[in-house]
């Protein structure tokens, strides 16, 4: 089975400037990722998609393959991470031969594990090439959310038990960033990570889970460096 890793890692963030290659624990937090991706067997090639020239340096002298800068029309922020997928999918495999999946991994989530890319792509071939994500139980439930309309807060869903307690909830799980596992013809069919049968790669630890995406995130990911899971 070949699996192409893709880390994109784009050069303009607004809420903390120059996350991805901003130092966590005594290396740039790209870094963090590239090598928990690497020595796994499946894994042909770690790509990493940049418009930025000092990413670029620093994703390649930690061992990743960047062939090229990201057109600027994908660096903006209105691509998405599929379009930024597709077009390094699409050229990846015009140069190097079809691959089974697209397994991509987000450089703000520092502390995911080698085991779990091992353990998301096990289930990746177990169910047959079916879509995988990364989820964590939701702490925020939908059932007890609102939306405001004028003045006043409204139930954000109709027709249901508000009494209901907070044991008897249906579980609900949101994607935490860790991982991203799809094949190409599902991500060219659907323009999605998900599909009809998305299995799940559950992930309990807080730690583990993290995305940075603020400096209070960043603040919280220096204080965990240390700490055991």
């Amino acid at each position: 089975m070949r699996i192409l890793t893709l880390i994109p890692a784009r050069g303009g963030s607004k809420r903390l400037p120059g996350k991805n290659i901003k130092p966590l624990g005594g290396k740039p937090l790209i870094n963090w990722t590239i090598e928990a991706a690497n020595r796994i067997p499946e894994i042909c090639d770690i790509l990493v998609s940049t418009d930025d020239t000092e990413i670029a340096a620093i994703a390649k002298a930690a061992g990743a393959f960047v062939p090229w800068l990201r057109p600027s029309e994908l660096a903006t922020d209105k691509a998405t991470s599929v379009d930024v997928a597709l077009h390094a999918l699409d050229w990846y495999e015009n140069e190097f031969g079809s691959v089974d999946g697209l397994l991509l991994l987000q450089p703000t989530s520092p502390f995911r594990r080698t085991s779990t890319i091992e353990k998301g792509i096990e289930l990746f071939k177990n169910h047959n090439f079916q879509p995988v994500l990364g989820v964590s139980k939701s702490e925020s439930h939908p059932y007890w959310s609102f939306r405001q309309e004028g003045e006043y807060l409204i139930h954000f869903l109709t027709n249901m038990d508000s009494g209901m307690r907070s044991q008897d909830l249906p579980l609900i799980f949101t994607t935490n960033g860790v991982l991203y596992l799809v094949s190409p013809h599902d991500l060219r069919r659907n323009k999605s990570f998900s599909g009809e049968k998305t299995v799940p790669l559950h992930i309990s630890s807080q730690k583990e889970s993290l995305d940075i995406d603020s400096k209070w995130d960043f603040h919280l990911a220096s204080l965990l460096c240390d700490y055991d899971y």
